[in-house]
């Protein structure tokens, strides 16, 4: 059994230009911003730039009500949401059921009515308080072309769902007419959006203005700083507050709209060899680079094929080795279980090292972590970029306040400190920009309730 050399994996790790070491964050950045421009403008791009037609809001108005919509995956949430005295979403009601679809073919008809019926009660039920619904906020995490009056027309289902004449559809005008045959009003707004609008717009509800950072900062009329929405989850998406978007002919200083990156098609330079031979494993190679090296659907997956080649080039190995060799894949939520206690001897991973092959071990874990650290620089230097677009962060009171979602993020061993010591490193240089970064509970649900105010 081979040694620990430190030093030899990192030479290994450099040989295939996976090591952290040989990236700059400054052209990540530079890179970065120069596809935010093009695709701001149209051109050809490695980030489409999406605009949401949603204008975040500076606080959130207290004392409102709205009512909130969460689709994605199998499950369909709502629930009727209060803002209290500070702006804090307050839920009330809140109701779960299968997303229609997931139980059978429904028609589109049948889809938007199961839809009305979810919320019918939340209407009735503000009714009888003396609340006014101020509108609707439906966070319909499925693909989708946002219109400019805040209406998504779905362009496919995730196979979970079978309602294709839904399909082509307008998702609010069809909740409106639902509504409407039904007996029930609608409010003027019924706003769509996807996740990371969504997490952007509860950062405002869930992030105090200052960052929680100062207090009396409001008595010299301090506002809130831009918020950012990272999604770092399965996936890996941006959203942020953009004054010029020439393609669409946006200009506003004062009233900048939201634009949601789609930073995980984002092409970063330094992939190697490795990352190069997982992608053409993929369902869809040559796109969504940028996933592919810092998402959760593709962490474990790629770590393996990693993993696979040191052990083939002989600086990690280990008795079962070729029962690793042979395993079609390693799930990302094992390699983390595996993170977390490796010298356990538990689950799939643990459970080929035996008690004496703890340099082997420590090998495996010492490689995973570089992954793990190039990923995290990868998601701060485009973070990083997002901020720049923004031009705020440097009024120490108006920090940028970064709204996160996502388990990569919060769970993924390694990930999230990381991530902000890239993340403060890169901000800080060359002139200091404050901000807050926080993970954001109940994004979706809390970012709908806030678009519906707008």
């Amino acid at each position: 059994m081979a040694s620990f050399n430190p030093g030899l994996l990192a030479e290994f790790a450099r040989h295939y230009g996976f090591h952290y070491d040989l990236c700059d964050p400054r052209v990540l950045i530079r890179d970065a911003l120069t596809d935010m421009e093009r695709g701001l403008k149209g051109q050809s791009s490695n980030l489409p730039m999406i605009p949401a037609y949603i204008s975040p809001i500076t606080r959130v108005p207290p004392g409102k009500t709205v009512i909130a919509l969460d689709a994605g995956g199998t499950n369909l949430r709502a629930a009727l949401v209060c803002f209290d005295d500070q702006g804090k979403a307050q839920p009330e009601n809140s109701r779960k059921v299968p997303m229609p679809g997931t139980k059978g073919r429904v028609d589109a008809e049948t889809f938007f009515n199961e839809i009305a019926g979810l919320i019918i009660p939340l209407f009735e039920e503000a009714r009888s308080a003396g609340k006014t619904i101020e509108g609707v906020g439906f966070c319909f995490s499925y693909p989708m072309d946002i219109t400019a009056n805040s209406d998504g027309t779905l362009l496919a289902f995730s196979k979970e769902v079978d309602a294709p004449d839904v399909i082509g559809k307008a998702i609010g005008q069809g909740l409106r007419d639902a509504l409407i045959r039904r007996g029930t009003k609608p409010p003027e707004r019924i706003v769509l959006l996807n996740d990371t609008v969504a997490a952007l717009l509860s950062g405002l509800a869930e992030i105090p203005p200052n960052g929680g950072k100062w207090r009396g900062a409001d008595l010299y009329g301090k506002t809130g700083g831009p918020v950012i929405g990272l999604i770092l989850g399965t996936g890996f998406n941006i959203a942020y507050p953009e004054k010029n978007i020439p393609k669409i002919g946006f200009a506003s200083e004062s009233s900048p709209q939201i634009v949601v990156c789609e930073a995980g098609t984002f092409h970063p330079r330094y992939l190697g060899i490795l990352d190069r031979e997982y992608d053409a494993t993929t369902k869809n190679p040559g796109v969504y680079t940028m996933e592919k090296s810092n998402a959760g659907a593709y962490l474990g997956p790629l770590t393996h094929h990693i993993l696979k080649q040191a052990i083939r080039d002989g600086v990690l190995r280990f008795k079962k080795s070729e029962e690793f060799l042979s395993w079609p894949a390693l799930q990302t939520k094992d390699l983390n279980a595996f993170m977390y206690a490796p010298l356990a001897g538990e689950g799939p991973l643990g459970e080929l090292f035996g008690p004496d092959e703890e340099d082997a071990l420590t090998s495996l874990v010492y490689l995973t972590s570089i992954v793990t650290e190039r990923a995290a620089l990868f998601s701060a230097a485009v973070v990083a970029a997002a901020v720049e677009r923004t031009g705020s962060g440097y009024d120490p009171f108006v920090p940028v306040r970064i709204a996160v979602e996502g388990t990569t993020y919060v769970i993924y061993k390694g990930m999230r400190e990381a991530l902000e010591s890239y993340l403060h490193a890169i901000l800080f240089s060359p002139v200091p920009r404050s901000y807050v970064i926080a993970p954001v509970e109940q994004a979706s649900l809390f970012g709908a309730a806030v678009a519906a105010l707008h």
